[in-house]
């Protein structure tokens, strides 16, 4: 749940199946005398708004129940609440919901379109504060994106000092050095990712950066743990082929637990 105040009104945001839906319940604190939904509702431009929205989205909109109540819409004796047009019609656009946050709740086009009816300044700052809202969680997600890229080559670090002091023998090249280096490298990619910087390259010629640009969030967090677990096992004078072996199997596992923890989700 999440709340924007819009001309001093504060909104409830609810997110369904991934779909934010909005609060018109709060909306209508906002509208100057007595006003309900089912008076918006009844109204034949709504109807057909609303009809039109459900037949893009909603496979399973009942055209049938649709065009009764179209028919009757505007009507001086008619009206429907928001419960009767979702059992009615089978439609998903809008929601009555009980308990704590109880209320009616639109998908965010259907909720826009609703503004209008508090009033044309209403709509435009609720359309302006929902696009803040976004573009604020963009922000924050692109940034944990961003932390969780930086820790992996923060450990990464560690992971090549122990390269560099176990490995890497006397007198070398700069060249075989960084040979060294990007086979160690290659072998964490191949314990996560299956595959090796240069065959990602092959398979993504159109992208810029490396694998790693492009790992998710999971990914990373599972990285990082494997350059450590790496460096142990290089300071332990494991072979490269065993420490392969022991590092893909911990990326499984901890890929297992990542990829459902919710909370990565967020990030």
């Amino acid at each position: 749940m999440k709340k924007i105040n819009v001309v001093g009104t504060q909104i409830t945001i609810i997110n369904v199946e991934n779909q934010e839906f909005i609060s018109l319940t709060d909306m209508l604190k906002a509208k100057d005398g007595d006003f309900f939904i089912s008076d918006w509702l009844r109204n034949r431009n709504t109807v057909e708004f609303l009809g039109i929205w459900e037949r893009i989205n909603n496979p399973e909109f009942n055209y049938g129940e649709f065009a009764t109540i179209r028919n009757n819409a505007g009507l001086n004796n008619y009206k429907i609440s928001v419960k009767e047009w979702v059992e009615k019609t089978n439609a998903i656009g809008l929601k009555a919901t009980a308990g704590r946050y109880g209320g009616t709740y639109a998908h965010k086009d259907i909720a826009f379109e609703f503004g209008m009816w508090i009033s044309a300044e209403f709509k435009i700052y609720l359309i302006k504060e929902f696009q803040r809202l976004k573009e604020e969680e963009s922000e924050r997600k692109q940034l944990g994106w961003d932390i969780k890229r930086n820790l992996a080559k923060i450990n990464y670090k560690i992971h090549t000092e122990a390269i560099r002091k176990h490995l890497i023998p006397e007198k070398i090249s700069r060249s075989q050095e960084n040979l060294i280096y990007a086979t160690e490298a290659d072998i964490l990619n191949l314990a996560l990712f299956c595959m090796t910087a240069k065959e990602w390259r092959e398979n993504n010629p159109s992208l810029e950066g490396n694998l790693r640009d492009y790992a998710n969030v999971s990914q990373l967090v599972c990285l990082a743990n494997l350059e450590n677990f790496n460096a142990l096992f290089i300071k332990e004078g494991i072979d490269k082929d065993k420490r392969l072996e022991k590092l893909n199997v911990i990326a499984i596992e901890q890929m297992t637990i990542l990829t459902q923890d919710p909370r990565l989700k967020l990030i």
